[in-house]
């Protein structure tokens, strides 16, 4: 058993509840485990655990098909008694899809023999050359002869040669629709000119240097990097306990689970002798990415890459010097696959402390420069999603802001154009080559318990006031400030023109300036939805239309699209919520923060994708009654003067 009631669950304890399953419920072969997750204590057993040590029962939900049927099951497992808490059979959902089907779906259908017949009269023979990336399917827009089974579609790619870019080259009009519980073609959709003897473009789609020719590599005559060293002789500042990480006044403690991959859980800064709580667990909740190009190509590909997938289950390992550089601690992470059997990934979750820059600095007439360096503490993961890679980071910095940071990388999806074929819902990137334009939205779940579980969030804008007597020059902007009350309140969009943000205040403490602590939520990388309400892409996903919802905590209500979303049709997330609108004033909320990438294409991104960066940060807003990185000693060797004259 685990030694805090929040580490995640460890090998032995996957193995356990796949065991009690296969026990209790026959759930072996011809069933599929989709889900296997830690059911984490109540903020009440929790302060308990912390107070007197009682620990809470070691619990866990899983998920699981019956594949003969086509029925998808919900268990809570009690790990500390050996038992099934409750066994729910859930009618019309479908669970999320598993990188096993993924596997075995291209395994099929590159060895069926429709498949290679139909590939071979586009002059396809060579079936290693072949990839199949198998899509989940929204209810509007799969077949509705099929809409009872558990389906997938694919994409068609194919190699110039072995080990070649699989993402380069597109067979567009070819996509297969499949039965992922039997594992059965259902139908090949063939359609498009280049099913009718067009030739499709050549493309030059690779991006490592040995395969990309000489001409086009040389073509920048790049000089090389002399080496850039990062190294701290006496190991790092921060400690790790298990999964506890402290550093400079912070104290976080790191989960895992296959849907939102990494989560941070019981934030605080120890202020003087006080241990004071900023946040009791975040994390990204969702992710969206809707293609905006009507043609048959990408109609259908939306993805919901958290509830159909899951973060966690694409999480990879991270390399020293590569993804992370300087004195690195990582932490491994386990899952398990479609049979509930467990593995590690190793180097999951990387931590580490970075320079950047300057903190704070000022030179006086008198006394010369005063300066301190910035340090932050990153905490970061890389997930892989098919074609692109999602690179999360949250940075604790020395002053109490919190920043979240995403980055956005990897292969475009591409599609080959017919001659002189028109293409308005993207960029050309390379001979007959467009990428479509697309979206990705992220929603992150923000439960802060700023100096307690009871808070209130304020909308906060700054406003011109009119020119007049008493503002003659037209100078003077206020600050206006404004009580969310209900969920209603609590939908609430960006505003460039009034550089809106919100604040999580909690009304119930003071501060030493007689002011109310406060934590400022400042947005970062808000993009609109530009959906019609009624597309039924939208309605899947409601909660796009807003920049922020505010909710009253329920450890029921975790998702913002729904539970289910795969294959899903309307949003039993948030959009279904919050129609009680429920109270939210001077209680324990959660924000739900959607933020994201509008992505128009550029040639610069092709063949592979320099990141893009979005992020949003969480900074102290009265939570202090000064700057708390007053103390923040100077670097010793390169500020020795002007630390000694100031």
């Amino acid at each position: 058993m685990s030694e805090h009631p929040l580490d995640p669950l460890s090998a032995d304890e996957f193995t356990a509840v796949a065991d009690i399953l296969r026990r209790s419920r026959g759930v072996g072969t011809g069933w599929r485990i989709t889900s296997i997750e830690m059911l984490e204590p109540s903020k009440a057993e929790l302060a308990g655990f912390a107070a007197a040590g009682t620990c809470p029962a070691r619990r866990a939900v899983a998920l699981y098909l019956d594949r003969t049927a086509n029925a998808t099951y919900k268990s809570v497992v009690s790990l500390s008694d050996h038992r099934i808490e409750s066994f729910e059979h859930i009618p019309g959902v479908q669970a999320n899809f598993t990188v096993d089907e993924f596997a075995e779906c291209d395994q099929m259908l590159r060895a069926h023999p429709d498949v290679i017949a139909a590939l071979a009269k586009r002059g396809i023979t060579d079936m290693s050359l072949v990839f199949m990336d198998t899509w989940t399917y929204g209810e509007a827009v799969a077949p509705p002869e099929y809409r009872d089974r558990r389906l997938g579609w694919s994409d068609t790619w194919v190699k110039k040669e072995p080990g070649a870019n699989p993402y380069a080259c597109a067979v567009s009009g070819f996509h297969c629709v499949i039965d992922l519980n039997a594992m059965e073609l259902l139908r090949i959709e063939d359609t498009g000119p280049f099913s009718e003897g067009v030739p499709q473009p050549v493309t030059m789609g690779e991006y490592l240097p040995a395969r990309i020719p000489e001409l086009l590599r040389n073509r920048w005559q790049r000089e090389p990097l002399k080496p850039l060293e990062i190294t701290q002789p006496e190991g790092p500042s921060f400690t790790l306990d298990g999964n506890l990480l402290r550093w400079q006044n912070w104290s976080v403690r790191i989960g895992f689970n296959h849907r939102e991959g990494m989560t941070l859980h019981q934030v605080s800064y120890r202020d003087g002798d006080r241990e004071r709580t900023v946040a009791h667990r975040m994390s990204f909740a969702e992710m969206m990415v809707p293609y905006r190009d009507p043609t048959d190509d990408h109609y259908r590909r939306t993805a919901f890459d958290i509830g159909e997938w899951g973060l966690g289950f694409m999480t990879t390992s991270l390399e020293l010097g590569c993804d992370c550089l300087g004195e690195i601690r990582y932490l491994d992470a386990t899952l398990h696959d479609s049979t509930g059997a467990p593995y590690l990934i190793r180097n999951a979750v990387c931590i580490h402390e970075e320079d950047n820059a300057v903190l704070w600095k000022h030179v006086d007439h008198d006394t010369g420069a005063a300066v301190r360096r910035m340090r932050r503490l990153t905490v970061s993961c890389h997930v892989t999603v098919a074609n692109y890679e999602y690179l999360v980071y949250w940075r604790f910095h020395q002053d109490g802001n919190i920043e979240c940071e995403v980055r956005a990388t990897g292969i475009m999806v591409t599609t080959p154009l017919a001659p002189g074929a028109e293409h308005p819902n993207g960029t050309l990137v390379d001979e007959r080559t467009y990428a479509p334009f697309h979206q990705h939205f992220l929603v992150a779940r923000l439960d802060l318990d700023v100096d307690g579980t009871d808070n209130t969030v304020f909308m906060t804008e700054s406003v011109a006031e009119p020119m007049g007597p008493d503002n003659p020059y037209g100078l003077s902007v206020v600050q206006r400030n404004v009580a969310l009350r209900t969920e209603r309140d609590g939908m609430q969009d960006m505003n460039f023109a009034t550089q809106r943000a919100w604040k999580v205040v909690n009304t119930n403490v003071v501060n030493g300036l007689g002011t109310h602590p406060s934590y400022q939520l400042v947005p970062g990388g808000a993009i609109p939805a530009m959906f019609d309400p009624a597309s039924p892409v939208f309605q899947r996903a409601t909660a796009i239309g807003h920049t922020l919802w505010v909710t009253p905590n329920s450890p029921d209500e975790r998702w913002p699209a729904g539970e289910f979303v795969n294959q899903s049709s309307t949003d039993t997330g948030l959009g279904a919520w919050t129609r009680a609108n429920r109270s939210i004033e001077n209680t324990d909320v959660v924000l739900w923060y959607v933020f994201g990438i509008h992505h128009i294409t550029r040639p610069e991104e092709w063949p592979i994708m320099s990141v893009d960066v979005v992020s949003f940060w969480l900074k102290p807003a009265g939570f202090f009654d000064r700057n708390p990185a007053l103390d923040v000693a100077a670097d010793p060797a390169a500020c020795q003067a002007g630390s000694e004259r100031t």
